[in-house]
């Protein structure tokens, strides 16, 4: 006879289930870092955000407009209000775009001749043309799109999404940041600010050649692992001591878990960024070795392995898009470095079943307008440049649950306001987060008396480009 009633049997087997809840909150709490089930179901498991810092020109890569075509170099009228004025812009004049436009692959999306590589994968993107922002600072801007305010100091995107999932792989960080920390921005594009430091971004430079080190002491200088790891313990014993007389202390314990992880990723992260062992064939789909590419392919080929070996949030950034002069002589300069490497990122996700689970973003921190810049106030127009323009520009996004082949949004004839699906950089972060499994509403961490999310109070997930 059963010494059990159905009634004790269930409300056992409940008290089971609060146990197993009870050990993933512990497990947690002891490994911040440990992979976390996301609150719905995600369409993408990381994120490689490629950052081109200082603002590419929407106009001239993929947004085109007839009107300024027809006005090339004839003075327009201006869309700013009276109070604005911009320096080096007091006529006006309308700047066609520096190459053809083209509609590419069978969606027929807008894409320069700058990018003959990023065309050739056309149908995989899904271009947002009425992105917009606040501030017409690079230093603002940037802030802004990394932290969502470009007033305080705040945890970044990639902090953010490390603090809700963990990462995949637990010899490496949740977060890493390729040649980040841009004159604009600094160490806040990869800070932690308020959230454990764990949750910092690894910062990496791109080795070029054997002899320089992408993390400085990453090679363990012990004779043998079991010497560094009697140190790592001793260590660590008086560490936790320490914090055991100061009655606990979050920066010492976020100290304590960042050494720990250096020692992983001592044995893991040096056959990680070797790129030497990748087939020639991918070398040269990256442009690894090319005068131009070689530098920024192999960040993107980085970005792609430590990707695939369980980091959640890979940033990889470039400077120089700040083209207020000569913008026709400096932008296909940027536009040959970053073309191939991210067509090849793209292709190199795809072929290894990567793209459909991994969401990239590429963007700057704003766009540039489509009349002329002239700070010298005496050069011919084929020397001019472009202002800032936060109002709207375009970004990018592929794989991880967007439609690919879609264009989004659209701007005014002179393609300076967005007349529809206008994306503020608030509903960007809800939408990446939404594509992660993460409700932006609840992914919050208290700070100064009050809960903090990194769309503070704003933000709308953007359904239309969801596939």
């Amino acid at each position: 006879m059963n010494p059990f009633t159905r009634r004790q049997i269930l409300q056992r087997a409940a008290c089971g289930f609060g146990a197993l809840a009870l050990h993933d909150i512990a497990r947690a709490a002891a490994n911040p870092l440990a992979a976390r089930i996301p609150g719905m179901v995600p369409r993408a498991k990381r994120i490689i955000f490629l950052f081109m810092q200082g603002g590419p020109s929407q106009m001239d890569l993929f947004d085109p407009k007839r009107f300024i075509e027809r006005k090339h170099g004839q003075k327009i009228d201006s869309p700013l209000r009276k109070e604005v004025t911009q320096v080096g812009t007091e006529q006006f004049l309308a700047l066609k775009a520096m190459a053809p436009v083209r509609p590419r692959g069978q969606s027929g999306m807008m894409i320069s001749d700058l990018m003959p590589h990023l065309a050739t994968v056309a149908d995989d993107l899904c271009l947002m043309r009425g992105v917009n922002a606040d501030n017409p600072q690079h230093a603002g801007a940037t802030l802004q799109f990394h932290t969502g305010t470009f007033a305080e100091v705040r945890p970044s995107m990639g902090a953010w999404v490390s603090y809700g999932l963990g990462t995949e792989n637990a010899n490496l960080p949740g977060f890493v940041s390729i040649m980040g920390g841009t004159a604009f921005g600094g160490a806040r594009e990869y800070g932690s600010a308020f959230l454990p430091a764990i949750h910092q971004g690894t910062r990496l430079a791109v080795p070029l050649d054997s002899k320089t080190l992408p993390i400085e002491n990453l090679r363990n200088v012990s004779e043998n692992d079991a010497v560094q790891r009697q140190r790592m313990d001793f260590m660590a014993r008086m560490n936790k001591r320490l914090v055991g007389d100061l009655g606990g202390d979050a920066a010492m314990e976020g100290m304590i878990q960042n050494m720990e992880l250096a020692a992983r990723m001592q044995l893991t992260t040096p056959e990680i960024v070797d790129i030497s062992k990748e087939s020639k064939a991918t070398l040269d789909l990256y442009g690894v070795g090319g005068k131009d590419t070689n530098t920024f392919g192999r960040a993107c080929l980085l970005a792609r392995r430590l990707s695939e070996a369980g980091v959640r949030f890979v940033q990889v950034s470039i400077g120089g898009w700040d083209h207020h002069g000569d913008i026709r002589g400096n932008l296909p300069k940027l536009c040959a470095q970053t073309d191939q490497p991210v067509a090849a990122l793209l292709k190199d996700l795809k072929s290894r079943g990567l793209l459909d689970d991994t969401l990239v973003l590429w963007s700057g921190e704003f766009g540039r307008t489509p009349w002329s810049q002239d700070l010298s106030g005496k050069s011919p127009i084929d020397k001019h440049g472009r202002e800032h323009q936060p109002e709207s520009f375009c970004a990018w996004m592929a794989g991880g649950g967007v439609k690919p082949g879609l264009t989004y949004g659209d701007t005014d004839d002179m393609g300076y306001r967005v007349i529809h699906g206008k994306i503020h950089i608030h509903d960007l972060h809800a939408t990446m987060l939404h594509l992660l499994g993460i409700d932006h509403l609840k992914l919050t961490a208290p700070h100064l008396g009050r809960d903090y999310r990194l769309t503070d109070v704003y933000g709308e997930v953007v359904k239309e480009i969801l596939a």
